[in-house]
């Protein structure tokens, strides 16, 4: 499991990914601290939720060649020709992507201890911030390891990953508009407007319920929900499992 983890981890500084993935992290957290910084009010809570939208763009390049390129490189077939647990792959690589966004990272730690010994505020809400970073990078790590799992393309992969992490930041206007159009066709039907308004509410209230961002909104005021970071484990795991499932299918199709 070692072997594999330091193996992708380098793998990341051996090729452009890892490089590009840093540069577009830190050139845009570096302006915005540069833009609160030069209004004299720095709120790094501000910054770490303004990374996350981020992901989109980081997480797709960087999990869009974990199996896809093995794949394609024809390397994947010594995980299924060795006794090596598939779940210890998948979660190396997992961990390997992890550790790359703590590196990224640094760099607004550097902003913490800048904002710190100019006598800033570091409150609460700036740990619960990172903490909501971190897990929900784990989510969408997990999600990109799916999408690179069932394709054979990188770019296909990133193209997956970049749409299932699109339409989760998206999750609660979807949620909206679903509800709103559900509110028309029961208006076409005749219903009541508090029974619209009901069904309204439900429907956009069950879909909004997925959007981890939504859930995770108040950590930055320093208000923690044990349930919002269960929920981005839960799934994060979840996905990580579907990963393993496939593989674990692919092996036993080799034979």
């Amino acid at each position: 499991m070692y072997a594999i983890f330091k193996r992708e981890f380098l793998s990341y500084f051996r090729t452009p990914v890892g490089y590009v993935a840093m540069a577009i992290f830190t050139f845009i957290s570096g302006f915005i601290f540069y833009s609160l910084f030069s209004t004299g009010v720095v709120n790094i809570s501000e910054e770490i939720i303004s990374l996350r939208a981020l992901f989109i763009v980081i997480i797709p390049i960087i999990t869009m060649g974990m199996f896809a390129e093995d794949r394609k490189r024809g390397t994947e077939v010594l995980y299924y020709a060795n006794p090596v647990d598939l779940f210890s792959v998948v979660f190396s690589k997992f961990l390997a992507a992890i550790l790359l966004c703590f590196v990224m990272f640094i760099n607004v730690f550097i902003h913490i201890i800048v904002v710190a010994a100019c006598g800033g505020e570091i409150g609460i809400g700036v740990f619960g911030s990172v903490l909501v970073f971190f897990f929900m990078a784990a989510l969408f790590i997990a999600i990109g390891i799916f999408a690179s799992v069932i394709t054979d393309n990188q770019i296909i992969s990133a193209i997956l990953t970049f749409i299932f992490i699109l339409v989760i930041q998206l999750m609660s206007m979807i949620g909206s508009y679903i509800g709103t159009f559900v509110s028309t066709i029961m208006a076409y039907m005749g219903l009541s407007n508090v029974t619209r308004q009901s069904a309204q509410s439900a429907v956009s209230g069950a879909i909004s319920w997925f959007d981890p961002f939504a859930k995770t909104y108040e950590f930055r005021n320093g208000t923690f929900s044990v349930s919002a970071l269960v929920f981005c484990l839960s799934f994060a795991i979840f996905f990580l499992y579907l990963s393993f499932r496939i593989l674990e299918k692919k092996r036993w199709s080799q034979k």
